[in-house]
């Protein structure tokens, strides 16, 4: 029997809640997932003898690999009726199952490199009758349609006034001919992810048959759904909508650039008649810094999706420290001067948060300086090193033997790695005389030519397992150790790329195996899987973490610094000059009480005078949240 005794009242109702839809809205550090958590353990301890699912849709891998650590602790056997994963991924499953219905097959290629897009693009121009004058500017727009999940002929009343109505509808034809030529070519980028699965899930009988196997649905931080997603989850949890639990708080809506907007609270709770239950204490932060949080978003207008934050029994400390500076260096020295005066094992918990990429890049400098590693994450979508692109390429062309974008990179990735020539023509000529199966072909070519005997021995004993056996994993394990007999030693410059991007490989796989009891990996799963997934390379562990607030989302530290809080910069120009209750400020407002809610026992604000030689101002969000009393320096 799950134990629900140390939760208050409020999360007990949320927990407990039968039949029909209910909204809860959290605030930061008010226990969301374990709520969640508990919820969905609570229904399948309840129900042993049912056959129903229970979907659960996050926004990032991680936090669907603690909401599924979390369930199996409860409920050990959970896995086999409990799918918990992103609305990307669960949209990638969906159209690998049933895409056959919109003339897409189930070995369909992720493309996550802009210049894959671009050709699309410029593929799709033609058809279209045009040159493409901007690929870049034309590509953020195919994104912004998709993100609405908007037909070819709504772009020119969207475009009105943006641009002439002969542009819009020469834009309207190029993103028409982009997505039906991602079909042809059986390949989707990310946002062709929601904009397919949703109409697969409309147009289709798909529909019907998700709704019946997954009966109850939950939904994490709904605030950052955007309109494509949103009508995703209309789809899935149909009318009434019985069973769907939704957790959402509007004052941390700060995706805006991505299509949320926390107004689509009122849409929710308007369309699906939700009852509420609010959860509005904080565990984490100390109570000064709740008590600025409270400050600070009471300036924005309320949307029904968020509220003061209560007062409660988490921030062991209540340390709060403004610091001025006469220069942006100097604030960079100092906070790197002041997590390097911390012990060792509490720099790890630190972190330094800021609206800008280019900011936490001067203070990761001044932290090498001092001798400190910082750590600035960056998603990667593509293997890099010759090595895991060409481990990444074969192990495509395997679920796709007919494939020629996937065989050339497999040729030319192999050939930069032994350093001997493979002909992708070559291998075209043999398969049409073979068969017609690209991967068969060149393995076939390859075993002829001269290699080293370490090469020849991995060509002879391991490709076989993936040519014939689509045994992926084995195969996986025996490319690494054939890379590790070959490759220059690991100190080497040449071979970092590979180390790092093999230990982002290794974290992929560990999750895998981590979620491998609901039922074992397909070769297409599998590439799902390392498809949607981060190439970046695992944090060091002595490491000090440097986040953009956006990054920082859903994460906790013993101690913030939250740096550049000066007007132009947090908030943003574009805020500052669009007006005090313009949308982009009350984004701004949000972003800046996210950032000060990740803290647990300290945070330290930095506003430096002059910035790149322009003279600053402190932010008028310090003086909103009462904070400039506190400012010394």
């Amino acid at each position: 029997m799950i134990d629900l005794s140390s939760l208050n009242e409020n999360r007990r109702i949320a927990v407990a809640h039968r039949d029909g839809p209910i909204l809860v809205l959290a605030g930061p550090g008010s226990g969301k997932t374990r709520v969640l958590a508990c919820r969905i353990a609570r229904i399948v301890e309840e129900s042993p003898g049912d056959h129903f699912c229970i979907l659960g849709l996050t926004f990032t891998d991680k936090a669907a690999r603690e909401m599924r650590r979390r369930v199996e602790e409860m409920v050990p056997d959970a896995g086999s009726r409990v799918e918990l994963t992103t609305f990307h991924s669960f949209c990638a499953a969906v159209l690998r199952q049933h895409g056959h219905h919109i003339g897409l097959r189930p070995d369909f290629t992720i493309l996550s490199q802009e210049a894959e897009r671009a050709a699309v693009l410029e593929e799709a121009a033609k058809r279209a009758g045009t040159i493409p004058e901007d690929t870049a500017r034309l590509l953020q727009l195919v994104k912004r349609f998709a993100e609405r999940n908007m037909a070819s002929g709504g772009v020119a009343s969207h475009l009105e006034g943006a641009c002439g109505p002969e542009e819009a509808e020469r834009i309207g034809r190029i993103y028409g001919h982009y997505r039906d030529l991602m079909i042809e070519g059986n390949e989707l980028d990310f946002d062709g992810l929601l904009t397919e699965a949703l109409r697969l899930l409309t147009d289709t009988p798909v529909g019907p048959l998700i709704r019946d196997i997954y009966t109850h649905v939950c939904v994490d931080e709904f605030q950052d759904t955007n309109p494509a997603q949103y009508r995703i989850l209309r789809s899935i949890a149909g009318r009434p909508a019985s069973n769907l639990f939704v957790v959402a708080d509007g004052d941390q809506s700060i995706y805006g650039w991505n299509g949320a907007n926390p107004e689509r609270l009122q849409s929710l709770k308007h369309e699906f008649g939700m009852q509420v239950i609010n959860l509005p204490e904080n565990y984490r932060c100390p109570p000064r810094v709740v008590e600025m949080a409270n400050r600070l978003i009471a300036n924005n207008p309320r949307h029904g999706g968020g509220g003061s934050v209560a007062r409660g029994t988490g921030g062991l400390g209540n340390a709060v420290r403004v610091r001025g500076f006469a220069t942006a260096k100097e604030e960079s020295e100092w906070i790197a001067r002041d997590i390097s005066g911390r012990p060792a094992e509490a720099r790890r918990r630190c972190a330094v948060l800021a609206r800008t990429r280019g900011v936490l890049q001067e203070v990761v400098s001044e932290l090498k300086r001092l001798g400190i590693p910082g750590h600035l994450p960056a998603r990667k979508d593509e293997f890099a090193s010759d090595q895991i692109a060409w481990l990444h390429a074969i192990l495509r062309l395997a679920g796709a033997r007919q494939d020629a974008k996937l065989l050339n990179r497999v040729c030319r990735s192999f050939s930069s790695v032994t350093g001997t020539g493979m002909s992708a023509e070559d291998v075209v000529f043999r398969a049409q005389v073979e068969g017609g199966d690209y991967l068969r072909a060149w393995f076939d070519a390859v075993c002829q030519k001269e290699r080293d005997p370490e090469t020849s021995r991995f060509l002879k004993e391991s490709v076989p397992k993936l040519l014939d056996r689509l045994d992926a994993m084995n195969f996986i394990a025996d490319a690494f150790g054939w890379f590790g007999g070959i490759m220059p030693a690991q100190e080497s410059g040449y071979a970092s790329e590979y180390w790092e991007e093999k230990e982002a490989m290794d974290r992929i796989l560990d999750e895998i195996n981590g979620e491998s009891g609901r039922g074992g990996w397909t070769l297409a799963a599998l590439l799902q899987k390392i498809d949607l997934s981060s190439k970046e390379a695992p944090a060091p562990e002595d490491a000090v973490p440097c986040y953009t607030v956006y990054a920082s989302k859903g994460l906790e530290f013993d101690h913030v610094y939250l740096a550049r809080l000066v007007e132009d910069v947090l908030p943003d120009w574009r805020a500052v000059r669009e007006g005090m209750n313009g949308v982009r400020m009350q984004e701004e407002r949000r972003v800046c009480f996210v950032a000060i809610t990740r803290t647990q026992k300290s945070l330290t604000m930095t506003c430096p005078e002059n910035v790149n030689g322009y003279e600053k101002q402190p932010s008028r969000f310090l003086c909103e949240m009462g904070a400039l009393d506190e400012r010394s320096g």
